[in-house]
């Protein structure tokens, strides 16, 4: 009997005991649980810009060109590739990276020369893509990357034409992509010297050689290296040479958002890394001097500017 009461009795004993280890434990969870959301919201909180909405978001977005070859154009399947779009998700490898391995997609956006740097600007875009020159006004607007390419304003002309110079245009016209610096270069050196170039504008390259290929123009005047591309790509300009002396300095740069300096850290970071393991030569090769994934081959070597930043950027001898 009394070995029953004392069992009895340790029962009564552990049973009010069980409710306080259940509270206790959920308690545990619950405080667990409520450190992990808020240790959740200050990591974002402790992010800014870029990155911020990159961990918020899980993307971030790239703007790319539909013919600018080889830095941001349109493959047979109307993918976006290119010189610059490699360099964009090096970038968001990195970003990846900063977000401790978090998975980041990429949303692919059109852009055009006039849209480009307000589509930056305004946050629909994360980074431009392209073959966007970085120059004194531009950096008004937005940020850029260290320099990738230097290229400069030439004319593209039938193999017919007798223009050789800029100075042959007087009283001729010319088209220009609209929102580039190749128009404002133009324009410049019309005014300065009174040549009375007639100045046709077009929304994008394809279409301002689609100018000139039909006769509207006497002339289509933007990046030397843009020419070369649609010469050895485009059926229509297998007729056409390039001509004249540089009317710009163009310098390119990836743009993002200004006033980001963790991003800006982030974006150098990764141009040092890539320059460091000659991912910056291995890249260039890939799309100037051998054959590109459509077909072609535009056989331009690097230059000794480009070389010269390549090592600025860390790239060993």
């Amino acid at each position: 009997m009394m070995r029953m009461v004392s069992r009895r009795s340790a029962a009564r004993a552990v049973l009010p005991a069980r409710p306080a280890v259940v509270f206790v434990a959920l308690a545990v969870l619950l405080t667990g649980a409520a450190q992990l959301r808020a240790q959740e919201a200050a990591d974002v909180g402790a992010l800014s810009g870029t990155l911020k909405k990159a961990k918020e978001t899980g993307t971030v977005s790239l703007g790319y060109r539909e013919s600018s070859l080889p830095f941001s154009y349109l493959n047979r399947r109307a993918q976006p590739i290119g010189y610059s779009i490699d360099l964009c998700r090096e970038i968001v490898e990195d970003v990846s990276t900063e977000l401790d391995g978090m998975d980041v997609k990429i949303r692919l956006v059109p852009v055009t020369p006039a849209n480009r740097l307000q589509k930056v600007a305004s946050g629909e875009v994360d980074i431009e893509c392209g073959s966007t020159t970085a120059n004194v006004q531009r950096r008004k607007e937005v940020a850029f990357s260290p320099i990738f390419f230097v290229s400069g304003t030439k004319l593209m002309v039938p193999k017919s034409s007798r223009v050789s110079s800029y100075r042959d245009l007087a009283g001729k016209t010319a088209v220009v992509t609209a929102g580039t610096t190749n128009e404002a270069a133009l324009r410049t050196i019309s005014d300065k010297q009174k040549l009375n170039i007639s100045i046709l504008t077009a929304a994008d390259h394809a279409l301002s050689l689609e100018a000139l290929v039909s006769g509207k123009a006497d002339a289509f005047a933007t990046d030397d290296v843009l020419l070369y591309g649609f010469i050895a790509t485009a059926p229509n300009a297998k007729d056409m040479k390039v001509v004249g002396e540089y009317l710009s300095y163009d310098p390119y740069g990836l743009a993002y958002r200004r006033d980001d300096p963790a991003f800006a850290s982030l974006v150098e970071r990764t141009f040092a890394r890539i320059a460091a393991e000659r991912r910056m030569a291995e890249l260039y090769n890939k799309w100037f001097l051998r054959k590109l994934p459509t077909g072609e081959t535009l056989n331009l070597p690097m230059s000794p500017q480009l070389e010269e930043i390549f090592r600025m950027l860390g790239q060993p001898e």
